[in-house]
């Protein structure tokens, strides 16, 4: 299934889990993109992913779109009981999410911080071994992932802790239902499902931290239920810890 592209200036992907949507519902959900394609009309896009996913018994759609700018990646999600309520919806947060970058990008503190050089990357605590990380993604295990990165955890906590400042609602959490840990889950979850479609020409540090403020925002939301998707990943990585 292919997604009408209309002369997109970079590939939009498509994937369809348990639905067909009929080439007019496609054609309907490629018209509602025009806003945001032209929000980043501008921009060196690398892809957009689009899923569309219905819930096995029930009428349940979910919509994630994941876009692909150089220097991050922005991520928004959204179930609803019809498809296109939800996509429409994920779009529009996700233009949202766009303007917020752009607005980051204009922030004059943050730009004299990397044209003085005061900016700290996000790098390990000990490099990633290369080999086992791309044999993580190619057999889809996301313990040996997380493992191969075990380097980054503590770097990425320190910055996902600063980050949650800019979030007084999810500050007032931690500590409470929700943790710094849980946050870094999500990062790190978004990263392995990210990973072959990830900026090839930024570091991986870097791409690391873009996904800090839509993992933030996914977990604070939890409308798709992805705190419980982040308890089960942190158990599975307890156990099989506990299993060597």
């Amino acid at each position: 299934m292919k997604f009408p592209d209309h002369g997109a200036r970079f590939p939009i992907e498509l994937d369809a889990k348990h639905c067909s949507p009929a080439p007019a519902e496609l054609e309907r959900m490629r018209s509602n993109l025009d806003s945001l394609l032209k929000a980043v009309e501008h921009f060196p896009v690398g892809s957009l992913h689009v899923l569309l996913e219905r819930f096995p018994k029930s009428t349940t759609f979910r919509v994630k779109l994941s876009l692909v700018l150089t220097g991050t990646t922005l991520v928004s999600l959204q179930d609803a009981e019809h498809i296109h309520m939800a996509f429409e919806q994920c779009v529009n947060n996700l233009l949202e999410d766009v303007h917020a970058y752009k607005s980051r990008l204009s922030n004059e503190p943050e730009r004299q911080k990397h044209e003085k050089g005061t900016h700290q990357d996000l790098l390990p605590d000990f490099d990633p071994d290369a080999s086992a990380l791309e044999s993580a993604i190619r057999s889809a295990d996301y313990n040996s992932f997380r493992r191969v990165l075990l380097g980054y955890e503590e770097p990425l906590r320190k910055r996902v802790g600063r980050w949650v400042e800019r979030y007084p609602g999810v500050a007032a959490r931690i500590g409470k239902d929700l943790t710094i840990a849980d946050l870094v889950e999500e990062v790190f979850l978004d990263s392995f499902e990210l990973f072959n479609r990830r900026p090839r020409d930024l570091r991986f540090g870097a791409w690391l931290e873009s996904l800090i403020d839509p993992a933030v925002k996914e977990v604070a939301s939890d409308h798709n239920g992805e705190l419980e998707n982040v308890r089960m990943a942190q158990s599975a990585l307890e156990a099989d810890e506990e299993s060597k």
